[in-house]
């Protein structure tokens, strides 16, 4: 795993092992990155459900202003620190340790891109994506990573489908606010 582009350009990270852990592959983040590619300079990102920070970290390479990642494991947040640092991103970052849905309740922030990629199959992503519509800019972006046959609507609040596909037996969902699809 490698930041594909940007400042950190070609830089590894380190990523949890065992069988619960699936990073996003490179080809899955290439493209989600050149979709927003035109999207990303001077804006807050938030990864929620981290895992190893990769997504956060492309943003931040890609020129993101600020990025907050969010896990409830432990070992996660201790890599996404030591690849923030491998990176040199540690001023532009917030890592936390805690569940999604506590930091949706808690924060104040709001965020121009969002990424979810929580724990397949487990009813999480429903429960998130209600309370990620309110952390959202009008003019951001949701993108969310889950299994293919894991069912979501095509609308969340004012927030619409604007564009979904499929890697294999994943796939890729983007929103924006009804006024900007």
């Amino acid at each position: 795993m490698r930041v594909i582009t940007g400042e950190a350009r070609g830089r590894k990270l380190i990523t949890l092992e065992g069988e619960d852990v699936r990073p996003t592959t490179d080809k899955v983040k290439e493209a989600v990155f050149s979709a927003i590619q035109f999207d990303i300079q001077g804006r807050k990102f938030l990864d929620l459900f981290a895992g190893s920070g990769q997504l956060g970290i492309e943003a931040l390479s890609r020129g993101a202003e600020s990025a907050v990642f969010v896990d409830s494991s432990r070992k996660a947040v201790d890599i996404i620190r030591k690849n923030l640092a491998n990176t040199g991103f540690y001023d532009r970052a917030e890592v936390l340790h805690t569940d999604g849905l506590s930091y949706l309740s808690m924060t104040g922030e709001q965020f121009d891109i969002v990424y979810l990629d929580p724990p397949y199959s487990t009813g999480v992503l429903q429960e998130v994506l209600p309370k990620v519509i309110e952390k959202v800019k009008k003019t951001g972006i949701i993108i969310v990573e889950n299994p293919e046959k894991e069912e979501i609507f095509e609308k969340y609040g004012e927030f619409m489908l604007d564009r979904q596909k499929h890697y294999g037996k994943i796939k890729i969902t983007m929103y924006r606010h009804k006024d900007f699809v």
